[in-house]
């Protein structure tokens, strides 16, 4: 078995969606649980290693869009000596890189790497969480069950303290009910019609207000629930919106990284599947319910999607006086 220091600097490389982050997460926190000391860094996009940086699992992030990378997809190029010298620096480098030809592999050999281990980023025959922690066997470590948390930290729960005086003032903690209409695909995406007839029922049935989560590529579903005045928590840094989640009652949303957030804050989480497969891709938790249509996401009926809500609700009790 490998031996590696009792402090060891380890290296994570994982680029990929917010979704693929997150669903490393379990594999990342097996390597912290079993090195707690450890010196442990990705090299990723910042914007969603942020989930990670300085929230147990990273003590720093790293872009993986600087310039120097280029050269490591080269098969013999001349390689960045700064970056070379910090790859080398690292006892252990765990990579999620897509490699088919061994060259970035090669590359990191060059530059001093001593122990690397790779891991496909695209698992076709298991649970992508298993799929991703798979590789740590190697290292005799067992992820079991691989169910992603992220944990934030005191500035991000703050910010959400804020956000809710703010946004939310007429609503008591743990109350609201957050929805995410939008996705990446319009395939993913469920008839903002539906989600619609879900926000009245959720008003006129169950006297729950509802917190509108989305970005740039929800827009369209914004305009089309804009009558519905609700508050919404846009665009907002990602550590942030998981700690705004986590306030909330339960969330419901399509197959979108928002919901595997929702998912890893620990609440509720309803997610809505089209033709993704949910065995693969779906969000892990023990408070995950998924709706899968095998078909568009249109088949999903609304009287389907109340149903696993009103039992979510009923196991959640009354919103709080």
């Amino acid at each position: 078995m490998l031996s590696l220091p009792d402090n060891p600097r380890i290296l994570v490389i994982r680029g990929g969606a917010i979704g693929d982050f997150i669903l490393t997460l379990p594999a990342i926190g097996a390597l912290r649980q079993r090195w707690p000391s450890a010196r442990l860094e990705i090299l990723g996009y910042p914007r969603i290693a942020a989930l990670a940086d300085g929230r147990y699992y990273a003590d720093a992030v790293r872009s993986i869009d600087a310039a120097a990378m280029a050269r490591f997809f080269v098969p013999e190029a001349d390689l960045d000596p700064p970056l070379s010298d910090y790859f080398a620096s690292f006892d252990l480098v765990l990579s999620y890189l897509y490699d088919p030809d061994d060259i970035f592999s090669a590359n990191l050999a060059r530059a001093g790497v001593p122990h690397l281990f790779r891991a496909s980023a695209k698992p076709d025959r298991e649970h992508a969480a298993t799929h991703f922690a798979r590789p740590l066997a190697e290292l005799g470590l067992s992820v079991e069950p691989p169910h992603p948390r992220i944990f934030p930290n005191a500035a991000d729960r703050a910010f959400a303290e804020q956000f809710f005086t703010v946004h939310c003032p007429l609503s008591t903690a743990h109350s609201l009910v957050a929805l995410h209409p939008g996705s990446g695909g319009e395939h993913k995406v469920w008839p903002a019609d539906r989600w619609a007839a879900v926000i009245r029922w959720l008003r006129e049935q169950h006297g729950r207000d509802i917190l509108l989560i989305g970005g740039e590529a929800d827009d369209a579903a914004r305009r089309a629930l804009a009558p519905f005045n609700l508050p919404v928590a846009w665009n907002l840094p990602l550590p942030q919106l998981a700690a705004v989640l986590e306030r909330c009652a339960l969330f419901a949303g399509h197959d979108s990284g928002i919901t595997h957030l929702a998912a890893a804050v620990g609440i509720p989480t309803l997610a809505l599947f089209g033709p993704t497969s949910p065995e693969i891709w779906s969000p892990r938790g023990p408070k995950v319910r998924v709706l899968a249509s095998r078909g568009p996401i249109g088949d999903i009926a609304v009287e389907s999607v109340l149903g696993v809500l009103r039992k979510m609700l009923a196991h959640a009790g009354s919103p709080p006086v």
